[in-house]
């Protein structure tokens, strides 16, 4: 967004976009709190359209402080910083930030803290491959061609970079315009068909890793769930022996302690296709874990040997249903949260 024209604004915008854009991040400070708690507030405040403004003045304060230290000098003297623009700046970039989270299955809380409903585009990946590098070429094409200048003796007015900036914006908007359309026919061919003769309650498509045209489909029944691969260019869905059948487990004391602690009302409030399993413990005890079957079909931890999934999480319970802690898939566990 710099280089594309609101540099050449004010004085010290680029710095000032950069650090905004990030700012709503902040909010893995609340992983001291425990895994419980900075869960809890991942993308909460930070990330809603009331806590935008305040990370903007912020990131100001930081920028106007930096700046006292530096004896008031910027890199182009004749172009001094012009702070209430700069602040709007801030705001924009924070809201850009809230756009992009918005665009994968995570998803957002933009209206916290008067409502915790969580929205979510569904259509890009957390981390999609063409998208960076659209942005990262828009970003180091200019550089090399201004160091080919230079040894070439040739020179410019002005920076390099808006034009390549601008394009790489216009890319990702069409990129998200032709996922949309894409995801909408994943979707549609997910509803349109029964699963075992039984007609969805609702159905969601979700991107894969790499191939653009490959959604993971959660699809919802009276009984169970549907996992389904489907090819959004067809659209088709993968046939009937593809399918992965997770059955609605009975509610039980059991799991209705574990959903009333506190790791289990985060987790509840935050999961669209959430599914619990018991596993009983030789003490007399119980753990019951939590997964959300939007990330089912993600790889299992990175790096560590576990049978749980991404996102998935446990509460334990002594055999008289207190709780006593929780418990990940990487084999941490910590207290119940006060």
């Amino acid at each position: 967004m710099g280089r594309a024209g609101l540099n050449r604004k004010t004085a010290l915008a680029t710095a000032t976009l950069t650090l905004a854009a990030e700012a709503p991040d902040l909010d893995i400070l609340g992983r001291f709190g425990g895994p419980a708690f900075g869960f809890a507030h991942h993308r909460g405040f930070t990330h809603s359209f009331l806590g935008v403004p305040i990370d903007a003045a912020v990131v100001l304060g930081f920028i106007y402080l930096i700046w006292r230290l530096r004896g008031r000098k910027t890199k182009n003297p004749g172009l001094p910083p012009r702070w209430g623009l700069l602040f709007f700046y801030a705001c924009l970039a924070g809201f850009s930030h809230i756009l992009l989270d918005f665009t994968n299955n995570y998803g957002v809380r933009p209206f916290w803290p008067f409502s915790e409903k969580w929205y979510s585009w569904d259509i890009v990946f957390i981390f999609e491959p063409v998208l960076f590098a659209m942005l990262l070429l828009g970003l180091i094409v200019p550089p090399l061609f201004s160091l080919i200048d230079r040894e070439i003796g040739a020179h410019t007015r002005q920076p390099r970079g808006r034009v390549a900036a601008t394009l790489a914006l216009i890319g990702m908007v069409l990129l998200w315009g032709v996922r949309d359309f894409e995801h909408r026919r994943a979707v549609n061919a997910l509803a349109a068909r029964t699963y075992q003769g039984v007609d969805p309650l609702r159905a969601s498509a979700y991107p894969a890793m790499t191939d653009p045209f490959r959604w993971y489909g959660v699809v919802e029944t009276p009984a169970f769930f549907a996992l389904a691969p489907v090819n959004s260019l067809g659209p088709e869905v993968d046939p009937e022996n593809s399918l992965d059948i997770r059955y609605k487990p009975e509610e039980t004391p059991i799991t209705l302690a574990a959903k009333k602690s506190y790791l289990g009302r985060v987790y509840l409030d935050w999961a669209k296709y959430p599914i619990t399993e018991t596993e009983e413990l030789p003490d007399g005890g119980y753990i019951v874990w939590f997964q959300d079957l939007r990330f089912a079909g993600l790889p299992r931890v990175f790096g560590r040997r576990s049978q749980r999934g991404p996102l998935s999480a446990g509460v334990r319970l002594d055999k008289n249903l207190h709780v006593v802690g929780d418990v990940y898939p990487t084999g941490e566990t910590y207290p119940e949260p006060d």
